[in-house]
């Protein structure tokens, strides 16, 4: 056993390659804590508390941050109507910010100089770690062992890892691997690797574990209520057996099982990673799909126009730095700000459908509302002249006229 080089606090999962990741920082000389957080997966916690201890960590922390993510994390991101790339709601990467929270936290509170993570190389995980911790903590000091030769050259690939693992009686799943990996949170499932990365590979029909098929899903709908404050969502109602959700954490948990159940939330896509790459991803989103297209809608109808362009342009600056692990830095703090500031008129009740994969918006109310029923009407005239339009068009139609004017002008010229 090497010299001891102080204590490591590891983010620990308790599976096969953070619990190799465990022993092999204790044959390097380290004192490790495992962390383990529970974020809303599917976990057995006390089980991995056991098995990190009998693998050798010193203490085991498991903290329980679901309702700071949803109420820290996933709602700034539901107010910004977040989308990386058109499509994907961020599910993981507002996850990693939280889960390396806590870690720097522990970190501080064991006095550790040292933490750990095992995530690969190849990521974006990585980089959502380590600049979390690096922003929160300056001096903290990371270990990345798949990116240090020592390991990922003893460690080739999983038959390595499960080697290593009977070597140190470490405990391996019975059942067979799924051939890809998975990651979870209260917010989303993502599913990669294997069979997956050739992208014309359909996806197996049992990968899907958070939602049903929507083929053979309920021929009912489920028509819910969904009422927002400052762009947040407060309450849910179901119409059609009155139940209701205020808590946070409550009122996501329910809408995960609304949209599951309804298998609301799939998608499969190509994505650029922030390393430099295209990987695909196939991701169960259904809480934050209902509420995407929720709060889309009542934003538009109580926001002002122009404002909601430049909020869109925040948007989409705000997704990508969620995206690429910036959650931390100041120009996201600062735009967390200002699409905060924007949410102030934000305000009503959507009423909408859940059923077979679709989302389906059937009315809004709100007090702040900027819809103007007798204004639009096409029986009232209202405060609006028509023929005010006139002059509207002309003014607009001057560019355009002048445009082609002097575009007819070139062709001519050019055939000459």
């Amino acid at each position: 056993m090497a010299q001891s080089k102080g204590a490591v606090v590891l983010a620990y999962s308790g599976g096969l390659d953070t619990s190799c990741i465990l022993v092999w920082l204790k044959e390097q000389g380290y004192n490790v804590v495992a962390y383990l957080a529970n974020i809303g997966q599917k976990e057995d916690f006390e089980a991995a508390r056991k098995k990190a201890l009998a693998l050798g960590a010193k203490k085991v922390y498991i903290e329980d941050i679901s309702k700071e993510f949803v109420e820290e994390f996933i709602w700034p991101a539901v107010q910004a109507n977040a989308l990386y790339e058109d499509r994907y709601l961020l599910g993981t990467a507002l996850a990693r910010p939280c889960i390396a929270r806590k870690l720097v936290e522990i970190a501080q509170r064991e006095g550790a100089q040292y933490v750990a993570h095992g995530a690969t190389g190849k990521g974006n995980d990585q980089v959502r770690f380590e600049l979390t911790c690096y922003a929160l903590c300056p001096k903290i000091k990371v270990i990345a062992p798949w990116r240090l030769p020592e390991f990922y050259q003893r460690f080739a690939g999983r038959r390595e890892l499960m080697d290593y693992a009977k070597k140190h009686a470490i405990p391996v799943p019975v059942t067979p691997q799924t051939p890809w990996s998975m990651d979870e949170n209260l917010m989303h499932i993502s599913y990669e690797a294997g069979i997956l990365e050739n992208p014309k590979n359909q996806a197996p029909p049992g990968l899907y574990t958070k939602t049903r098929d929507p083929a053979t899903s309920p021929d009912t709908p489920d028509v819910l209520e969904i009422e927002f404050e400052r762009g947040v969502p407060v309450k849910v109602t179901n119409v059609g057996d009155g139940a209701t959700r205020c808590s946070a954490l409550e009122l996501f948990v329910y809408l995960n099982d609304i949209a599951g159940k309804h298998g609301v939330g799939r998608i499969d896509i190509v994505e650029n990673r922030f390393v430099g790459m295209k990987s695909r991803g196939i991701y169960e989103t259904p809480a934050g799909t209902i509420l995407y297209h929720a709060h889309l809608d009542i934003e538009a109808f109580t926001m002002d126009r122009e404002v909601r362009k430049i909020k869109q342009g925040l948007a989409l600056k705000f997704s990508e730095l969620v995206y690429n692990g910036f959650w931390h830095s100041p120009e996201c703090e600062f735009l967390r700000q200002c699409i905060g500031r924007s949410q102030e008129a934000v305000v009503g009740t959507v009423r909408l459908s859940v059923f077979k994969g679709q989302v389906y918006i059937l009315g809004r109310e709100s007090p702040r509302s900027l819809y103007n029923e007798e204004l639009v009407s096409m029986n009232v005239q209202g405060d609006y002249e028509p023929a005010d339009a006139t002059g509207f068009i002309n003014i607009n139609s001057l560019r355009l006229k002048e445009y082609h004017r002097l575009q007819s002008k070139v062709t001519v010229k050019q055939d000459e």
